[in-house]
Protein backbone atom coordinates (compact mmCIF):
# COMPACT_ATOMS: atom_id res chain seq x y z
CA UNK A 1 0.00 0.00 0.00
CA UNK A 2 2.56 2.27 0.91
CA UNK A 3 4.53 1.77 -2.41
CA UNK A 4 0.85 1.94 -3.97
CA UNK A 5 0.55 5.68 -2.28
CA UNK A 6 4.16 6.65 -3.03
CA UNK A 7 3.72 5.71 -6.87
CA UNK A 8 0.09 7.91 -7.47
CA UNK A 9 1.81 10.60 -5.66
CA UNK A 10 4.40 10.53 -7.98
CA UNK A 11 2.44 10.22 -11.36
CA UNK A 12 -0.16 13.03 -9.93
CA UNK A 13 2.42 15.38 -9.18
CA UNK A 14 5.07 15.05 -11.80
CA UNK A 15 2.51 16.26 -14.77
CA UNK A 16 1.36 18.72 -12.47
CA UNK A 17 4.81 20.27 -12.12
CA UNK A 18 5.67 20.20 -15.81
CA UNK A 19 2.16 21.28 -17.09
CA UNK A 20 3.43 24.75 -14.71
CA UNK A 21 6.28 25.05 -15.71
CA UNK A 22 4.99 24.41 -19.74
CA UNK A 23 2.68 27.66 -18.25
CA UNK A 24 5.11 29.93 -17.17
CA UNK A 25 8.38 29.22 -19.24
CA UNK A 26 8.42 30.23 -23.12
CA UNK A 27 8.58 27.30 -25.33
CA UNK A 28 12.37 28.65 -26.58
CA UNK A 29 13.99 28.19 -22.84
CA UNK A 30 11.64 25.26 -21.55
CA UNK A 31 13.99 22.60 -22.09
CA UNK A 32 16.85 24.00 -20.24
CA UNK A 33 14.46 24.45 -17.35
CA UNK A 34 12.74 21.16 -17.63
CA UNK A 35 16.11 19.48 -17.84
CA UNK A 36 17.70 20.88 -14.78
CA UNK A 37 14.29 20.33 -12.91
CA UNK A 38 14.96 16.79 -14.03
CA UNK A 39 18.47 16.47 -12.59
CA UNK A 40 16.62 16.02 -9.27
CA UNK A 41 16.22 12.67 -10.15
CA UNK A 42 19.75 11.57 -10.84
CA UNK A 43 21.29 13.54 -7.92
CA UNK A 44 18.71 11.55 -5.63
CA UNK A 45 20.43 8.56 -7.22
CA UNK A 46 23.60 9.07 -7.02
CA UNK A 47 23.94 11.06 -3.64
CA UNK A 48 20.43 9.97 -2.13
CA UNK A 49 20.69 6.29 -2.41
CA UNK A 50 24.22 6.10 -0.65
CA UNK A 51 22.86 8.30 2.18
CA UNK A 52 19.55 5.76 2.57
CA UNK A 53 22.13 3.13 2.23
CA UNK A 54 23.81 4.65 5.69
CA UNK A 55 20.83 5.57 7.68
CA UNK A 56 19.90 1.90 7.15
CA UNK A 57 23.13 0.59 8.31
CA UNK A 58 23.11 2.53 11.77
CA UNK A 59 19.72 2.88 12.52
CA UNK A 60 17.34 0.13 10.78
CA UNK A 61 15.47 -0.43 7.79
CA UNK A 62 12.54 2.34 8.61
CA UNK A 63 15.06 4.92 9.17
CA UNK A 64 14.79 6.83 6.09
CA UNK A 65 10.89 6.88 5.93
CA UNK A 66 11.21 9.39 9.08
CA UNK A 67 13.55 11.48 7.49
CA UNK A 68 11.55 11.34 3.72
CA UNK A 69 8.30 12.63 5.71
CA UNK A 70 9.85 15.32 7.56
CA UNK A 71 11.35 16.41 3.96
CA UNK A 72 8.03 16.07 2.04
CA UNK A 73 6.24 18.11 4.49
CA UNK A 74 9.16 20.91 4.60
CA UNK A 75 9.06 20.97 0.80
CA UNK A 76 4.89 20.58 1.15
CA UNK A 77 4.33 24.01 2.96
CA UNK A 78 7.34 25.67 0.79
CA UNK A 79 5.26 24.61 -2.60
CA UNK A 80 1.87 25.93 -0.70
CA UNK A 81 3.68 29.07 0.50
CA UNK A 82 5.27 29.99 -3.24
CA UNK A 83 2.07 29.08 -5.23
CA UNK A 84 -0.54 30.79 -2.75
CA UNK A 85 -0.56 34.02 -4.85
CA UNK A 86 -0.92 32.12 -8.10
CA UNK A 87 -4.40 32.19 -9.46
CA UNK A 88 -6.33 28.90 -10.37
CA UNK A 89 -6.35 28.92 -14.18
CA UNK A 90 -9.83 30.04 -15.99
CA UNK A 91 -11.80 26.76 -17.03
CA UNK A 92 -12.21 26.31 -20.68
CA UNK A 93 -15.51 24.74 -21.87
CA UNK A 94 -15.18 21.29 -22.57
CA UNK A 95 -12.59 20.56 -19.79
CA UNK A 96 -13.46 17.60 -19.04
CA UNK A 97 -13.17 15.96 -22.19
CA UNK A 98 -9.80 16.97 -22.23
CA UNK A 99 -8.74 13.31 -22.59
CA UNK A 100 -11.31 12.12 -25.54
CA UNK A 101 -9.29 15.15 -26.90
CA UNK A 102 -5.94 13.44 -26.89
CA UNK A 103 -7.09 10.51 -27.93
CA UNK A 104 -8.66 11.71 -30.87
CA UNK A 105 -5.91 13.99 -31.89
CA UNK A 106 -3.25 12.66 -34.49
CA UNK A 107 -0.63 15.28 -33.41
CA UNK A 108 -1.24 14.37 -29.55
CA UNK A 109 -1.08 10.01 -30.65
CA UNK A 110 1.95 10.67 -32.49
CA UNK A 111 3.52 12.42 -29.32
CA UNK A 112 2.30 9.48 -27.48
CA UNK A 113 3.60 6.83 -29.52
CA UNK A 114 7.36 8.28 -29.07
CA UNK A 115 7.02 7.97 -25.70
CA UNK A 116 5.56 4.26 -25.81
CA UNK A 117 8.56 3.02 -28.49
CA UNK A 118 11.53 4.59 -26.92
CA UNK A 119 10.61 3.54 -23.05
CA UNK A 120 9.73 0.02 -24.56
CA UNK A 121 13.20 0.22 -26.33
CA UNK A 122 14.98 0.92 -23.27
CA UNK A 123 12.71 -1.98 -21.27
CA UNK A 124 13.95 -4.75 -23.10
CA UNK A 125 17.30 -4.02 -22.78
CA UNK A 126 17.21 -2.77 -19.05
CA UNK A 127 15.51 -5.50 -17.60
CA UNK A 128 18.28 -8.08 -18.82
CA UNK A 129 21.73 -6.47 -18.88
CA UNK A 130 22.56 -7.76 -15.25
CA UNK A 131 21.73 -11.43 -16.46
CA UNK A 132 23.64 -10.98 -19.55
CA UNK A 133 26.66 -9.49 -17.55
CA UNK A 134 26.44 -12.52 -15.22
CA UNK A 135 25.98 -14.90 -17.88
CA UNK A 136 28.80 -13.19 -20.51
CA UNK A 137 31.13 -12.10 -18.25
CA UNK A 138 30.32 -14.31 -14.62
CA UNK A 139 30.10 -10.94 -12.80
CA UNK A 140 29.54 -11.16 -9.13
CA UNK A 141 26.91 -9.44 -7.27
CA UNK A 142 28.98 -6.78 -6.22
CA UNK A 143 30.44 -6.14 -9.31
CA UNK A 144 26.79 -6.41 -11.19
CA UNK A 145 26.02 -3.34 -8.07
CA UNK A 146 28.58 -1.74 -8.83
CA UNK A 147 27.52 -1.53 -12.26
CA UNK A 148 24.15 -0.43 -11.91
CA UNK A 149 25.72 2.79 -10.82
CA UNK A 150 26.09 3.69 -14.75
CA UNK A 151 22.43 4.45 -14.53
CA UNK A 152 22.48 6.82 -12.11
CA UNK A 153 25.65 8.65 -14.22
CA UNK A 154 24.12 8.14 -17.47
CA UNK A 155 20.77 9.95 -16.28
CA UNK A 156 23.27 12.99 -14.94
CA UNK A 157 24.91 12.93 -18.08
CA UNK A 158 21.62 12.89 -20.43
CA UNK A 159 19.81 15.80 -18.61
CA UNK A 160 22.96 18.03 -18.23
CA UNK A 161 23.60 17.71 -22.16
CA UNK A 162 19.66 18.32 -22.78
CA UNK A 163 20.18 21.11 -20.25
CA UNK A 164 23.17 22.94 -22.83
CA UNK A 165 21.96 22.66 -25.94
CA UNK A 166 18.29 21.11 -26.25
CA UNK A 167 16.77 24.88 -27.15
CA UNK A 168 19.53 25.39 -28.72
CA UNK A 169 19.54 22.88 -31.17
CA UNK A 170 15.91 22.30 -31.01
CA UNK A 171 13.64 20.08 -29.55
CA UNK A 172 12.58 18.06 -32.35
CA UNK A 173 16.54 17.55 -33.80
CA UNK A 174 17.84 17.04 -30.16
CA UNK A 175 15.04 14.03 -29.70
CA UNK A 176 16.16 12.89 -33.39
CA UNK A 177 19.28 12.55 -32.13
CA UNK A 178 18.98 11.10 -29.19
CA UNK A 179 16.99 8.31 -30.97
CA UNK A 180 20.02 7.40 -33.61
CA UNK A 181 22.21 7.79 -31.14
CA UNK A 182 20.52 5.16 -29.09
CA UNK A 183 20.46 3.48 -32.22
CA UNK A 184 24.24 3.18 -32.73
CA UNK A 185 24.39 2.31 -28.81
CA UNK A 186 22.26 -0.74 -29.03
CA UNK A 187 24.61 -2.00 -32.53
CA UNK A 188 27.35 -1.25 -30.79
CA UNK A 189 26.82 -3.73 -27.84
CA UNK A 190 26.05 -6.95 -30.37
CA UNK A 191 30.00 -5.87 -30.69
CA UNK A 192 30.39 -6.28 -27.17
CA UNK A 193 30.64 -10.02 -26.21
CA UNK A 194 34.00 -10.04 -25.63
CA UNK A 195 34.94 -7.38 -23.20
CA UNK A 196 33.14 -6.28 -19.87
CA UNK A 197 34.75 -3.26 -19.84
CA UNK A 198 33.05 -2.89 -23.67
CA UNK A 199 29.99 -4.04 -22.24
CA UNK A 200 29.58 -1.85 -19.32
CA UNK A 201 30.61 1.49 -21.33
CA UNK A 202 28.14 0.57 -24.29
CA UNK A 203 25.87 0.12 -21.82
CA UNK A 204 26.44 3.79 -20.06
CA UNK A 205 26.35 5.15 -24.19
CA UNK A 206 22.96 3.42 -24.13
CA UNK A 207 21.72 4.88 -21.33
CA UNK A 208 23.10 8.48 -22.01
CA UNK A 209 20.93 8.45 -25.39
CA UNK A 210 17.82 7.17 -23.63
CA UNK A 211 17.61 9.84 -21.45
CA UNK A 212 18.76 12.55 -23.84
CA UNK A 213 16.42 11.22 -25.77
CA UNK A 214 13.51 10.81 -22.86
CA UNK A 215 14.50 14.72 -21.04
CA UNK A 216 14.10 16.31 -24.71
CA UNK A 217 10.65 14.97 -25.64
CA UNK A 218 9.39 16.41 -22.24
CA UNK A 219 9.25 19.76 -23.35
CA UNK A 220 8.68 18.97 -26.96
CA UNK A 221 5.63 17.11 -25.85
CA UNK A 222 4.34 20.31 -23.67
CA UNK A 223 4.00 22.05 -26.95
CA UNK A 224 1.84 19.87 -28.44
CA UNK A 225 -1.17 20.82 -27.54
CA UNK A 226 -1.20 23.74 -25.25
CA UNK A 227 -4.09 24.21 -24.14
CA UNK A 228 -4.52 20.96 -23.09
CA UNK A 229 -0.63 20.57 -21.62
CA UNK A 230 -1.45 18.95 -17.81
CA UNK A 231 -3.78 16.24 -19.94
CA UNK A 232 -1.48 15.83 -22.50
CA UNK A 233 1.40 15.52 -19.93
CA UNK A 234 -0.12 13.10 -17.55
CA UNK A 235 -0.85 11.31 -20.77
CA UNK A 236 2.86 11.08 -21.71
CA UNK A 237 3.21 9.31 -18.66
CA UNK A 238 0.93 7.04 -19.10
CA UNK A 239 2.45 6.16 -22.46
CA UNK A 240 5.85 6.05 -21.34
CA UNK A 241 4.31 3.00 -18.60
CA UNK A 242 2.81 1.39 -20.97
CA UNK A 243 6.06 1.81 -23.13
CA UNK A 244 7.93 -0.08 -20.11
CA UNK A 245 5.01 -2.76 -19.58
CA UNK A 246 5.50 -3.72 -23.00
CA UNK A 247 8.75 -3.42 -22.83
CA UNK A 248 8.84 -6.07 -19.68
CA UNK A 249 6.44 -8.09 -21.27
CA UNK A 250 8.93 -8.69 -24.24
CA UNK A 251 11.93 -8.89 -22.09
CA UNK A 252 12.46 -12.17 -20.82
CA UNK A 253 11.20 -14.36 -23.96
CA UNK A 254 13.66 -12.46 -26.06
CA UNK A 255 16.43 -13.27 -24.07
CA UNK A 256 15.73 -16.68 -24.34
CA UNK A 257 16.58 -16.36 -27.43
CA UNK A 258 19.76 -13.96 -27.03
CA UNK A 259 20.59 -10.45 -26.25
CA UNK A 260 20.80 -10.37 -29.62
CA UNK A 261 17.19 -10.20 -29.77
CA UNK A 262 16.60 -7.69 -27.07
CA UNK A 263 18.99 -5.04 -29.13
CA UNK A 264 16.77 -5.83 -32.48
CA UNK A 265 13.71 -5.36 -30.38
CA UNK A 266 15.10 -2.18 -29.09
CA UNK A 267 16.10 -1.08 -32.40
CA UNK A 268 13.21 -2.23 -33.75
CA UNK A 269 11.20 0.34 -31.35
CA UNK A 270 13.46 3.02 -32.04
CA UNK A 271 12.70 3.11 -35.54
CA UNK A 272 9.35 3.45 -34.54
CA UNK A 273 9.80 6.58 -32.65
CA UNK A 274 11.82 8.14 -35.65
CA UNK A 275 8.46 7.65 -37.62
CA UNK A 276 6.01 9.17 -35.00
CA UNK A 277 8.57 11.73 -34.78
CA UNK A 278 8.95 12.81 -38.52
CA UNK A 279 4.88 12.60 -38.73
CA UNK A 280 4.62 14.58 -35.52
CA UNK A 281 7.16 17.22 -36.97
CA UNK A 282 5.45 17.40 -40.73
CA UNK A 283 2.58 18.30 -38.99
CA UNK A 284 2.86 21.06 -36.49
CA UNK A 285 6.39 23.09 -36.73
CA UNK A 286 7.48 22.38 -32.53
Amino acid sequence: MALLLTMLGKYIFDPSLLAYIGDKVAYQARGRVMALMELGWSLSFLIGVPLVGLLIARFGWTAPFGVFAIFGALLLLGIVSKLAADQAPAKLPGERHSFFTILTSSLALNGLAIGLSISAANEVINLVFGVWLEDAFQLRIAALGATTAVIGISEFTGEFLVAGFVDKLGKPKTVMLGILLNILAAIGLTQAQGSTSAAVFGLLFFYITFELTLVSSIPLMSEILPEKRATMLSSTGASHSLGRAFGAFLAAPLYRIGIFANLAVAVGFNILALLALWTLTQRKSL
